[in-house]
């Protein structure tokens, strides 16, 4: 079933001869317990997919249908719940709040959106990203990687539809990467989510039921092997 669509997305930045087409006229389906990669380099229009899909940019032509609610047709502030609702966010930056520990940071999460992780759950999730240590520290306290790594437990302890990944792994090393790729592909499978992860890293490519190239703004389907 889906969970997500894109009918004839495009977004383009600009005007006249200035506009440039981030994101060249895109149609894109993605179904529940699939975890799928796009890959491009730099500036190859990733990022301005992403943002698209999880409501935080309006296209310039098209429809995005998350949960058979058409983001397109609504305002602001109903695409702000839906994004509560049904969407993790995984960005480069953490996005963890500075004045908070790494568990106030989660259980700031009950406080707005109800059905997250149990507290079995929730230690398991702790468990598996190698942060149980972490809780009690604050962003500051944390390396790089293990900032992603709480920034991954914030995005999968409100059990989202859907999971979007900026660079999930890109401060980690190669068996953390591993580690990280195969919680989502748990996750993904056993609570029948959707995860998108956006990266420029051909070792997650293994972990995915499909694989997608993102380059100057065109999305091509491309085969694993």
């Amino acid at each position: 079933m889906a969970i997500l669509e894109l009918n004839k997305v495009k977004k383009s930045f600009g005007t006249g001869h200035k506009q440039v087409d981030a994101l060249k006229e895109t149609d894109f389906l993605a179904e529940r317990g699939e975890l799928i990669a796009i890959i491009g380099p730099s500036g190859s229009g990733k990022s301005t997919f992403l943002t698209i899909v999880g409501g935080l940019l309006s296209p310039s032509t098209g429809e995005v249908i998350i949960n058979k609610e058409n983001l397109s047709s609504l305002n602001e502030k109903k695409r702000s719940k839906i994004r509560l609702k049904e969407i993790g966010f995984i960005l480069q930056a953490s996005n963890l709040i500075p004045f908070l520990t790494v568990e106030k940071q989660l259980k700031l999460l009950d406080k707005v959106k109800k059905g997250n992780m149990t507290k079995a759950e929730l230690e398991q999730l702790y468990k598996d990203l190698g942060i149980s240590d972490l809780r009690d520290k604050y962003p500051s306290d944390l390396s790089g990687g293990e900032r992603q790594r709480a920034a991954i437990a914030k995005a999968l302890y409100s059990n989202p539809s859907i999971i979007l990944a900026d660079e999930p792994t890109a401060s980690l090393d190669s068996d953390r990467a591993y580690e990280v790729m195969e919680l989502l592909k748990n996750e993904t499978k056993n609570k029948n989510t959707t995860t998108i992860v956006v990266t420029h890293d051909t070792r997650l490519v293994g972990y995915c039921d499909k694989v997608y190239n993102m380059t100057d703004g065109i999305l091509t389907l491309k085969s694993k092997e």
